[in-house]
């Protein structure tokens, strides 16, 4: 049942420490690998050149918002999540589905047992 899960790589749940500028201080930041992946993405879908100039954004928008950031690392995953959670299928992945869903009624129908009147 949760063999997908339970599956996963070691690597990608191993911790992975990088050092990023936060306001002009140097601090390190510790997530999973498969985190920093999925970061990595999020900066590129949101225009940004690299992870720690997003993050280095973030933290700053955070910082304007609430004035403080407590649990930064933990943001960091949520925001991870939140990505995942409204992630848009590009739009050949929307063709491919429609097109799908269009075969899907006409291979039910050729599966239908045939309806036997007057037997």
């Amino acid at each position: 049942m949760c063999f997908m899960f339970a599956s996963q790589p070691p690597e990608s749940y191993a911790f992975e420490t990088r050092s990023i500028r936060l306001n002009g201080q140097s601090t390190s930041i510790r997530l999973e690998r498969i985190f920093w992946d999925m970061l990595e993405q999020v900066a590129a879908d949101q225009g940004f050149p690299t992870v720690g100039r997003f993050i280095s954004t973030l933290h700053n928008e955070v910082l304007a918002l609430r004035g403080e950031a407590p649990n930064f690392t933990s943001h960091l995953r949520c925001v991870c999540l939140v990505a995942l959670e409204n992630k848009v299928p590009a739009p050949e992945t929307k063709a491919s589905e429609a097109k799908a869903a269009a075969v899907r009624p006409a291979a039910a129908a050729a599966h239908r047992p045939q309806a036997r009147y007057g037997t």
